[in-house]
């Protein structure tokens, strides 16, 4: 094996046939400006090249299930390891998946409880436990020394039939039964045997003494075999103890389930919730949706589902209710007193309640006019049966170190760590659970290392940002142990705070001195500082870079690169113009979501504001999440995660601004989305062999079927399906790529046709388009992002995460010229 990772003529994408060299068992970074290239090096060729290879070592029956890779556009990749790919993107959309799912401690956890958790009745407080024939003596001689018991073995018997079974007991060696406190012998049973539906037949007579214990397991195991796993010992002064091999309680004779690992899973039927199927929460009929202006009076129909003509009947029927019960109906809402507005929701008597009136309504889901008005005053809304917690109600019942599973799911990864470093366990149980306790703490710590110390186990998979998903799929890599593996990261440092990136480059430390190689594209100068190896793509963007401007150690001259010179001198300085002092606001008060606990926030209108603070502090939650729903009008009544909104009646509308792809399809492009291409198409439209022939804007679509190549259908290529290999893209045979019929390729404007002016960057076509003014201001905004580099036709799933966020922001430069908009930015 060589000592470096070796590419030779890379073109993948705007790569220029590069040659690359990246040390083995090094952190290299590869760093750039935006669309140099940089993606396409460490993704799309290493990454790529690595995980063909790893899939081509399989059989072909097993590579029909995996993902199919092709390979890179590149002469020679030696030195190569097994790839692993951890992405800047949060692909999970379940609402099961949690984070201690997604990093497999949560199934650690349900191992544990499983092993050494301990059921407690929830009606008497007392531990249930079985208990073996050993255990039984030992409990007896530590509690009970010296006392004679009776041993008893209760025998249930057919009702009517226990005399029948006096002359088999007697024939099976037994001799005594207890009968209202006194033994008897079985042949001189009283009469009136036959109505007892039990018989307490007595074993053995036995004073607990260590030297008897032989005596007592054997009298142990009779009854145990007899009855049913169930074991009494009686004294003569009244006192009863029991003892059963199964999970019962001894008090209240309840059985429980046996703590199993599938007994804490919600995502098995067998451990979710009933109601909610694991979900924690399900859709319920809303008060706040239900009387949606608590300012209204039950006479002004406050409540808005009898409020209408159609249900006039019903409201009578509330009315005479109200008088009856003495319930003011001009008084609002918000003042009834909490029992008059419950009576009035549930019903009392004859009166149908206004819930059970909509869950009988809910249940003619036949009717289409039905499952729309219900649909109305649905919400999701915690699970009443679980409260949120998702487990079926006897999956509370165990309990470890007096806490549910629930109660650690719900800690952060440092009290988890704590509780389980702070476990109190005999030497048995510690010796079943080592593996688990050494995977707990393994896991919980790497969650601490990559700066995930905020976030709860049970927080959803799906509501992570793509940073913090990326570094807990880094978390689960370092938990993975494993050696000699390519780890190709994408950009780790998005979302993490400053103070928290040299925890990080720790991190990424531990990975490389494990043996492995580390590659990272990364624009943060601390982790580039850190890095053993740099490679620096550009000089520009798009046709303009993928060239090497400089490879290897960060410590070269400043001159080398721009990136290099950054690193020594800082950023240049800037001037920047005075804020002006905003006088108006949108205002929220009382914010109480997640870890926001009840604050006030003022946003100037107007202004640029950037909302800061360590990671976890609550900003996404704040912004992204309450902000953007408050403007929209998204949440109403309880749902609503603020008490007060203030100062929004300016504002026309709000939009999300994130690195999400502009287009799933090839067949979508900047030019497109920018809606420059409808420009594009009326130009030539307006051509005069186009007007001659009939030809209208919809013949110059790909999307439309007439112009565009009937056998390609305007993709270009062809998709050939390979079975077990890669699928291929090839040029259509038809169209040669040109995705429009011959046809339509014989319009041309200024000596081009539709299939060269897609070829075209956003600059060439600026300037080859002059003369119309309107394409040219759509395509200026392109430019004013810094995407000139762009060429017209590229497909929008090669954009970057970084050049689709920038296309959007263009878009609404073009479309929303009169303001009065609130946009909202993740971590541009």
């Amino acid at each position: 094996m060589t000592d470096s990772i070796v590419v030779r003529g890379a073109r993948q994408h705007n790569l220029k046939n590069i040659d690359v060299e990246i040390p083995r068992g090094s952190l290299t970074v590869i760093t750039g400006v935006s669309g140099s290239g940089k993606s396409s090096l460490a993704f799309d060729t290493l990454y790529a090249e690595g995980q063909r290879r790893y899939i081509e070592s399989l059989s072909t029956y097993a590579k029909q299930f995996l993902e199919r890779i092709g390979r890179p556009d590149v002469d020679e990749v030696t030195g190569i390891s097994p790839a692993i790919a951890i992405e800047q993107r949060n692909t999970t959309r379940s609402s099961r998946s949690t984070v201690g799912t997604a990093t497999e401690i949560y199934d650690y956890l349900r191992l544990l409880f499983a092993r050494v958790g301990r059921t407690v009745c929830p009606t008497d407080g007392v531990e249930v436990r079985r208990h073996t024939s050993e255990e039984v003596v030992q409990a007896l001689l530590d509690r009970h020394a010296g006392k004679t018991f009776n041993v008893i073995a209760t025998r249930r018997v057919e009702k009517g039939g226990a005399a029948k079974h006096v002359d088999e007991l007697v024939r099976e060696g037994f001799t005594r039964f207890l009968i209202r406190g006194e033994v008897v012998r079985l042949d001189a049973a009283p009469k009136g045997l036959g109505k007892v539906a039990t018989l307490d037949l007595v074993l053995d007579r036995v004073t607990i003494e260590e030297g008897r214990r032989a005596r007592l397991l054997e009298a142990i195991d009779t009854a145990y075999r007899m009855c049913d796993g169930h074991v009494r010992f009686d004294e003569d002064s009244g006192e009863k103890v029991e003892f059963t091999s199964h999970l019962v309680c001894t008090t209240c004779r309840r059985e429980f389930e046996e703590p199993r690992p599938i007994l804490f899973s919600f995502n098995t039927p067998f451990g979710a919730c009933p109601q909610c199927r694991g979900f924690g929460n399900r859709m319920e009929f809303d008060e706040h949706l239900i009387v949606p202006d608590p300012s209204k009076s039950l006479r002004q129909h406050a409540v808005e589902p009898w409020g209408s003509e159609k249900f006039e009947y019903f409201y009578d029927q509330l009315v005479r209710f109200c008088r009856r019960k003495k319930i003011p109906l001009d008084v609002p809402w918000a003042r009834l007193p909490q029992a008059s507005r419950r009576a009035v929701m549930e019903g009392s008597g004859e009166f149908t309640g206004v819930l059970p009136f909509l869950e009988n309504m809910r249940e003619k889901t036949y009717k289409k006019y039905a499952r729309f008005f219900t649909r109305r005053y649905l919400a999701f809304r915690e699970c009443r049966a679980c409260g949120g917690g998702r487990l079926r109600p006897e999956a509370y019942f165990v309990r470890l170190a007096g806490r549910t599973v629930r109660d650690i799911a719900a800690m952060t990864p440092g009290d988890a760590l704590a509780f389980v470093r702070g476990l109190h366990l005999t030497e048995r149980e510690r010796t079943v659970v080592r593996d688990v306790l050494i995977e707990l703490e393994s896991r919980l710590g790497f969650l601490l290392a990559v700066g995930l110390h905020y976030l709860t186990l049970d927080r959803l998979a799906r509501t992570l940002s793509g940073g913090e998903s990326q570094r807990i799929s880094l978390a689960n890599s370092l938990g993975s142990s494993l050696l000699d593996v390519l780890y190709v990261l994408d950009e780790p440092s998005i979302g993490l705070h400053p103070r928290d990136t040299d925890r990080l480059v720790r991190v990424l430390a531990d990975l490389r001195s494990r043996g492995n190689t580390v590659v990272v594209v990364e624009h943060d100068l601390d982790i580039i500082r850190s890095a053993d190896h740099v490679i620096d793509l550009g000089p520009g963007a798009g046709e303009a870079g993928g060239h090497i401007v400089y490879q290897g150690p960060a410590d070269a001259p400043a001159e080398a690169s721009r990136t290099l010179r950054y690193l020594r001198e800082g950023p240049p300085a800037r001037a920047v113009a005075p804020a002006s002092r905003p006088d108006t606001f949108v205002t929220l008060r009382g914010v109480s979501e997640h870890n926001l606990k009840d604050v006030d926030v003022s946003f100037p209108l107007g202004a640029f504001t950037s909302v800061t603070g360590v990671s976890g502090s609550g900003k996404s939650t704040l912004v992204c999440d309450v902000l953007h729903d408050a403007l929209r009008g998204r949440a109403d009544g309880a749902a609503r995660a603020w008490r007060a909104l203030e100062g929004a009646g300016g504002v026309r509308g709000v939009l999300m601004v994130d690195q999400a792809p502009i287009g799933k399809t090839p067949r979508s492009n900047p030019v497109t989305y920018v809606k420059a291409f409808a420009e594009v198409r009326e130009v030539f439209a307006a051509q005069k062999k186009a007007v001659k022939r009939g030809y209208k804007s919809g013949r110059f679509s790909f999307n439309v079927a007439g112009g565009r190549c009937a056998r390609c259908q305007g993709m270009g290529w062809e998709r050939v399906e390979m079975h077990f290999m890669a699928d291929m893209f090839v040029r259509c045979s038809e169209c040669d790529g040109k995705r429009f019929n011959r046809e339509t390729l014989e319009i041309t404007c200024s000596g081009l046709n539709l299939a060269e002016v897609l070829e075209l960057t956003v600059e060439q076509a600026m300037v080859h388009f002059s003369s119309y003014p309107g394409l040219v201001g759509r395509l200026r905004v392109l430019q004013k992002v810094g995407l000139g580099y762009l060429r017209l036709g590229q497909p929008s799933t090669t954009l970057s995460g970084g050049e689709s966020q920038r296309i959007k922001i263009a878009r609404e430069l073009a479309d929303n010229t009169e303001g009065g908009f609130v946009y909202i930015l993740d971590e541009p």
